[in-house]
């Protein structure tokens, strides 16, 4: 197939549908690990027409649900008593921190810039010489390189106004997470292709081996999510566990090799504190010693007093894939995108926000 609206075709779709139904013959229960697999299995009905006995668990695949509290408010801080120009995916703006978003700090006169990509900050930082300028550099593996590139790219100009908030969170350690918690009953994960178009395939065969699970690495259309599903239903049922890459016109085993080169040129594994998670050992990025005048923590010594979690949020059993959106209290009612309290409600990839939208996909509602 050469047509991204191939991927969408009905009849395709249809039959891997019914070669999943001819497949599963005993429960399973399959994690697709990114928000944008969740969006695309709610937003087309997915979830309704597969087999009652298969079930979809959403996971922690949407970096701007994980970004912790304490990074929103510490770009707040950056942006209010700073007074910095800081620039964000719009993602993120309307994302609750501890008292406030991102949004309501513009709305009373911060200087936050919405921008599609880091390199338009290091281009306002060379345009603003007088202004500090930070970019909320939030992702998973996805978008490391673009942001280590505007690192290098300032480095390079020899701006000494530019510099990064840092939120990078890693896929195969979130994956670790789930598996190793005590309530998680995931038998298989979808991983997701975009993360491996950068990162190659090589750190998912240690946890095939180590949890004895299958890993199929999917797209995002309709029929990339069915064919993956059908692909690890199939080992599930003959019980195999084992790496396949179904996002093959995309995908190579060892991903992209510059974009892999410029993050470990700017970047450095760290532990990292995921929103509604907690703590996860070696699941993000950091800024290396080598650029630490562009890490805009070192840079401001950023000291924020951690804050608490909203009590009726339950957005870390979503993003665990122990609870489904709907079965919170608070979905719909007190929680909405218009008042959202927690992330998932207000991120383009997360779960919450997925439900709310396509209502018809909701399953048990």
């Amino acid at each position: 197939m050469k047509y991204l609206t191939e991927y969408r075709k009905p009849e395709l779709v249809e039959q891997y549908l019914d070669q999943i139904n001819q497949s599963v013959t005993r429960p399973w229960t399959i994690m697709e690990v990114c928000g944008g697999q969740t969006h695309s299995l709610v937003k087309n009905g997915i979830l309704d027409m597969l087999p009652k006995n298969l079930q979809m668990i959403h996971g922690p695949g949407c970096p701007v649900c994980v970004t912790p509290l304490n990074l929103i408010d510490k770009a707040i801080y950056l942006a209010e008593k700073k007074e910095v120009i800081l620039c964000s995916f719009g993602d993120m703006l309307r994302v609750p921190g501890s008292k406030k978003s991102l949004l309501e700090s513009k709305a009373t006169g911060a200087d936050i810039r919405i921008l599609y990509s880091p390199l338009e900050a290091v281009k306002l930082a060379k345009e603003n010489p007088e202004r500090e300028v930070v970019f909320f550099a939030v992702g998973f593996e996805t978008t490391a390189p673009a942001n280590a590139l505007s690192v290098v790219h300032a480095n390079r100009a020899g701006l000494k106004n530019y510099s990064i908030l840092a939120s990078h969170v890693l896929v195969p350690p979130a994956i670790e997470a789930v598996m190793d918690d005590d309530e998680s009953h995931v038998k298989a994960f979808l991983a997701a292709g975009h993360v491996c178009a950068i990162m190659g395939l090589d750190e998912y065969y240690p946890l095939v081996e180590k949890y004895k699970v299958p890993v199929v690495v999917t797209g995002f259309e309709p029929v990339d999510l069915l064919q993956g599903i059908l692909m690890t239903v199939r080992q599930l049922e003959s019980g195999e566990a084992k790496l396949e890459n179904q996002y093959s016109r995309v995908v190579q085993s060892d991903g992209n090799p510059a974009a892999r080169s410029l993050i470990q040129q700017v970047f450095q594994v760290n532990d990292r504190e995921w929103r509604g998670i907690g703590s996860i050992s070696k699941s993000g990025y950091e800024v290396r010693s080598e650029f630490s005048n562009f890490d805009a923590n070192l840079k401001f010594q950023i000291d924020i007093e951690e804050a608490v979690e909203n009590g009726e949020c339950i957005a870390g059993q979503v993003l665990k894939g122990i609870k489904k959106p709907y079965e919170c209290p608070q979905f719909g009612e007190k929680c909405k995108p218009s008042t959202p309290l927690g992330a998932p409600m207000v991120s383009s990839e997360g779960a919450c926000a997925a439900y709310y939208h396509f209502a018809t996909a909701m399953e048990g509602m």
